[in-house]
């Protein structure tokens, strides 16, 4: 009885010891923050894809975001469309080929936003206004001016 009691009390020991250990070399609820503010700062800090937009001979520089949608658009350049007017804030074109989506409803639009409506039509918004369509954002256009109520020819380039 003495030996299993011996037994007992050396399991138990070297359970409590384990237990101790777990628990100094698991991280603290504020390292877990720190870590995963780190990880949040490290995507943000990713390189951005930028691309040129042509527009009437002016060069302007878009940012995209990364998501399938703005890759396959990236895949597909350089690229020229004659973009139609829409509602006096957008010049849009329905493409040939489908794209992958993950629409959401921004509620806003910001003027330079490019954006995808379904699979396949290609909107750059020209005014900033609130909306309760859905899009899938592909990236914006910095200082992107008025474009004006008529069509026009935009070429997006690498």
């Amino acid at each position: 009885m003495k030996k299993s009691i011996k037994v007992f009390l050396i399991i138990l020991i070297t359970l409590v010891i384990i237990v101790l250990a777990d628990e100094k070399y698991a991280p603290s609820k504020e390292e877990l923050i720190d870590s995963q503010n780190e990880k949040n700062i490290e995507s943000e800090n990713k390189m951005s894809l930028n691309i040129n937009v042509v527009i009437d001979k002016k060069t302007y520089n878009a940012v995209l975001e990364e998501n399938e949608t703005a890759q396959s658009f990236v895949n597909m350049l350089p690229q020229e469309y004659d973009m139609s007017e829409l509602n006096g804030n957008e010049k849009y074109i329905y493409l040939d080929n489908t794209f992958p989506t993950n629409s959401y409803s921004p509620k806003h639009i910001e003027k330079g936003d490019i954006m995808l409506y379904g699979n396949n039509c290609l909107v750059v918004f020209y005014k900033s206004f609130d909306t309760s369509y859905s899009y899938t954002k592909i990236g914006h256009i910095e200082d992107l001016p008025n474009l004006g109520d008529k069509n026009i020819v935009i070429r997006f380039e690498k």
